[in-house]
């Protein structure tokens, strides 16, 4: 490498370390000052969600709900904080909010069903049709709520099964919330020949026996209908939604030993057959 080329090389580096150095200089108390502030900003955004959280528990606000405001308020804080440092270097905003703008409106067109369950979850979210640890029907299935996030809501069952639900399915549905617990349908047959009251009070005393079945509301028990062979009654009462098979096959053998204790009968269909004889 001759001797001009070089010279041309040094000073292309002595250019870029004087406008360096000419920057530095310059913008050194702005950048500074714009990093201290984001630091501060950062800071404060945790305190403040920090307060918000500990505001939400003392005056008992849903877990999930409390959670989302303390998460958005830390969120407003921070871009509040960057517009800030970056006004502190002499940057315009404006055209980076439009920047941002622009590939928001593309993601939204590319990520319409991811954002349809964030609206849907912040709905979930705002308007509390039901929170942690109630027992939920969505779309024919049937848990307990274990969590609430923006994109989906989590339901376990009695298995121990993680049941996960995108919230755009949620929103806009029939839903039945029973809270902690469920309702067992059943339906006894007894004979005609036994007294339908004396049954009544028998089915009752043996769910009063059983502490997992729901006091209040108490236990429904009735004549539902009178079928060929059967007096049917018609038994309803209310279970923990976490032990739900478990207590009503308990008090299924309960009510069956009861009714057999007593005396009454459970009848099966019977059918009167007869041979007619041809006379000759």
């Amino acid at each position: 490498m001759d001797e001009t080329a070089l010279q041309q090389e040094f000073e292309q580096l002595q250019s870029v370390y004087t406008m360096l150095t000419e920057f530095v200089v310059q913008y050194s108390f702005q950048i500074l000052g714009a990093m201290i502030i984001f630091i501060i900003g950062l800071w404060l955004a945790s305190k403040v969600q920090r307060f918000i959280a500990a505001l939400c528990v003392k005056h008992d606000v849903d877990v999930t709900l409390s959670g989302f405001i303390s998460n958005v308020v830390r969120i407003l804080v921070i871009v509040m904080v960057a517009v800030i440092a970056l006004g502190k270097l002499g940057i315009s905003v404006a055209p980076f909010i439009a920047a941002v703008g622009a590939l928001a409106l593309g993601a939204g067109l590319a990520l319409q069903g991811m954002l349809s369950n964030y609206a849907a979850g912040v709905t979930i979210i705002l308007t509390r049709p039901f929170v942690v640890g109630n027992t939920v029907k969505i779309q024919g299935v049937i848990g307990v709520t274990k969590e609430i996030t923006l994109g989906m809501t989590i339901l376990t069952n009695e298995e121990g099964e993680e049941i996960r639900i995108p919230n755009k399915h949620i929103v806009g549905e029939i839903l039945h919330n029973s809270f902690e617990y469920m309702l067992v349908e059943s339906s006894i047959g007894i004979s005609y020949s036994d007294d339908p009251e004396q049954a009544i009070a028998t089915l009752r005393t043996a769910l009063d026996r059983i502490d997992a079945v729901a006091k209040e509301p108490a236990a429904q028990i009735g004549i539902e209908a009178f079928g060929d062979s059967s007096i049917n009654l018609g038994v309803r009462f209310w279970v923990p939604t976490q032990n739900y098979y478990e207590v009503k096959y308990s008090a299924n053998l309960k009510m069956f030993q009861a009714l057999k204790q007593d005396g009454i009968t459970i009848p099966f269909p019977q059918r009167e057959v007869r041979l007619l004889s041809e006379t000759a």
